[in-house]
């Protein structure tokens, strides 16, 4: 059936500094899929103020947040749930009748591909990002009981802070270090940006590493992927953090919790498969 967009149609949005294609086709497919009377669009801004007063004004249902404005949007919110507190990071921010209540589904989709791929806590971690969605990671890391890891951040201060939050080392800088487990938490490599074909760490690295985990999802096949995919490396790629973030998300705007089947579904569609 072919949905019909009216004046009750409910608009849930993304807010990003390089929005992508994948929370657009993704929460599109699901509205279809379930027949359900929302629409789904992606917006670019550099007015993080401005645009979270039009979520209010307008009364957008829900909406996604991203690079850079994970913790910019806090003090714009009127509450925050546990997951955003927790970390002082949002993702995601809620619309009920002019209530704007801020969430983090990133920790959960990376708490459960950890788990997913069965990363041995043991394993040291090079941990590079001291933003929103570094918090993210380092915050499921030390759930998982990692205790063994570096935070590499060239902002000293945002870095030494993240680190000692939760009880791991910093380095302004990956070159000497060492680990089984890399995480990518910038921007390094995403599309769109002077960053786009640049690898987030040095090949020797890899080459030492077992496990690879790029959280860009834009393109899925980022630089370090590649690489780690040529080195026939395990990898996390950061398209599968953003469809398990997505369908919480999902769940937060319309109450609905796709099965398994049909998330499966919209993920491919998201990736373009």
């Amino acid at each position: 059936m072919t949905r019909l967009l009216n004046k009750d149609t409910v608009v849930c949005m993304s807010l990003s500094a390089r929005p992508s294609n994948f929370g657009t086709r993704f929460h599109n497919f699901l509205y279809d899929a379930l027949n359900l009377d929302y629409l789904y669009k992606a917006f670019a801004t550099d007015d993080i103020v401005g645009a979270i007063a039009g979520v209010r004004a307008l009364r957008i249902r829900g909406c996604a947040i991203s690079m850079p404005f994970k913790e910019a949007v806090i003090p714009l919110v009127d509450e925050l749930d546990a997951s955003a507190r927790a970390i002082d990071s949002v993702n995601t921010v809620v619309n009920t009748d002019g209530h704007l209540k801020a969430y983090n589904t990133d920790y959960l989709a990376i708490y459960q591909l950890l788990q997913q791929y069965r990363v041995d806590p043991a394993r040291p971690f090079i941990l590079q990002g001291s933003g929103g969605m570094a918090k993210a990671v380092a915050a499921a890391l030390k759930a998982l009981g990692f205790a063994h890891g570096t935070l590499v951040a060239r902002n000293e201060h945002s870095g030494r802070t993240l680190a000692a939050l939760y009880g791991y080392d910093w380095a302004p800088s990956s070159d000497g270090l060492s680990a089984d487990l890399l995480i990518n938490a910038t921007p390094l490599g995403m599309a769109g940006g002077v960053e786009a074909s640049q690898l987030a760490f040095a090949e020797p690295l890899i080459a030492r590493a077992s496990v690879v985990f790029d959280v860009v999802a834009m393109p899925e096949l980022t630089p370090l992927i590649r690489n780690a995919r040529a080195q026939h490396k395990v990898v996390i790629t950061g398209a599968e953090v953003f469809a398990l973030q997505a369908v919480e998300q999902f769940v937060l705007y319309t109450g609905i919790r796709p099965d398994a089947t049909l998330f499966a579904a919209a993920a491919r569609h998201a990736r373009g498969g």
